[in-house]
């Protein structure tokens, strides 16, 4: 079955020194752990569409060298989206712009999402990203000049504001998967843009603020938005859980969001795999994306009938995009 995944930190973990042309199993493990993704595992599992991120870490105990300023955040930007471009130029992975872009192939089509949006420095700088396809953008991470974000409470700033203004001039697709409470609904109330949370799961079964409320998937499905359950295990289990996660555990995450909203028409995948995590902290049984077949068959003896697991895999997401990209 062909999948979408709506995350994946490809530069991000490339920059830092992962060689993602090979398989994850022949690839050297580092701090983060076991890797789980390469290129070649992704074509192995039909995975033929991926929001790639620019995601760059802002500087704290856990990275000590992660950026301080807006310049050096855009300048670690840059080389990310350079990875990107020598991919593309080499045809490992293609670019997509538009919603004719959108066709399956076999070689991964990539719509770049930037994660945490303080590489953009004003408009000048947007303008340039956009023209290098950028189409989706969270405004934090944790939190950035501009929003509130995960951990750190708060909402949009004024240059939150104006920012998110040039977003929706240009049509760019707001993620809203690590934005602070206040700020996911001051976004939804200022923007009338689309609206997605591309790794994001259940708040009604993992307490945290990184998860979404019932009210909050609502609210994401009523601009005609789709959520990706992130296959992180402590997303996926109570934060007391004295076990590591299983497929069931995100069967029970997609399951909550189809019977919140009464249809299975707004949920798919964000994996988030290799997000600055191992393969020991996927779900037992998932290795690689040529696992996910796995979950394929959990959904259907649990229930789900075949169009609704195509749906999940991927044609939420392509109806998501083919609607909001130009």
């Amino acid at each position: 079955m062909m999948l979408f995944d709506a995350h994946l930190d490809l530069a991000y973990n490339a920059v830092r020194g992962r060689d993602l042309l090979r398989p994850a199993d022949a690839q050297t493990p580092d701090a983060d752990g076991i890797p789980s993704v390469g290129l070649p595992d992704l074509q192995a599992a039909e995975v033929r569409w991926l929001c790639g991120t620019i995601f760059v870490e802002p500087a704290s105990d856990r990275c000590k060298g992660g950026y301080r300023t807006p310049d050096e955040a855009h300048l670690a930007a840059v080389g990310q989206l350079d990875w990107y471009q020598d991919r593309f130029a080499a045809a490992d992975l293609r670019l997509i712009r538009s919603a004719a872009d959108l066709a399956a192939e076999p070689v991964p089509g990539v719509i770049l999402l930037m994660e945490g949006a303080d590489p953009i420095r004003h408009e000048e700088d947007l303008q340039r990203w956009h023209a290098a396809g950028l189409r989706a953008v969270g405004l934090a991470w944790r939190k950035t000049r501009l929003a509130g974000g995960t951990g750190q409470s708060g909402g949009l700033s004024e240059e939150g504001r104006r920012l998110l203004r040039h977003l929706d001039a240009r049509g760019i697709i707001h993620d809203a998967s690590h934005l602070a409470e206040q700020a996911f609904w001051e976004l939804l109330e200022q923007s009338a843009g689309p609206v997605m949370a591309s790794h994001s799961n259940c708040r009604a079964l993992v307490p945290t603020d990184r998860q979404l409320s019932d009210d909050m998937i609502r609210a994401i499905a009523r601009r005609g938005g789709v959520i990706g359950i992130n296959l992180f295990g402590r997303f996926l289990t109570p934060p007391d859980a004295p076990r590591r996660a299983t497929l069931d555990d995100v069967v029970v995450h997609l399951r909550h969001v189809c019977e919140v909203l009464g249809n299975a028409r707004h949920v798919g995948i964000g994996s988030d795999m290799d997000g600055g995590f191992g393969a020991d902290h996927l779900p037992v049984g998932v290795r690689t994306h040529r696992d996910l077949s796995r979950l394929a068959e959990r959904l259907v003896r649990s229930g789900f009938t075949d169009a609704e697991v195509r749906d999940i895999f991927c044609e939420n997401w392509l109806r998501f995009f083919r609607s909001c990209l130009p």
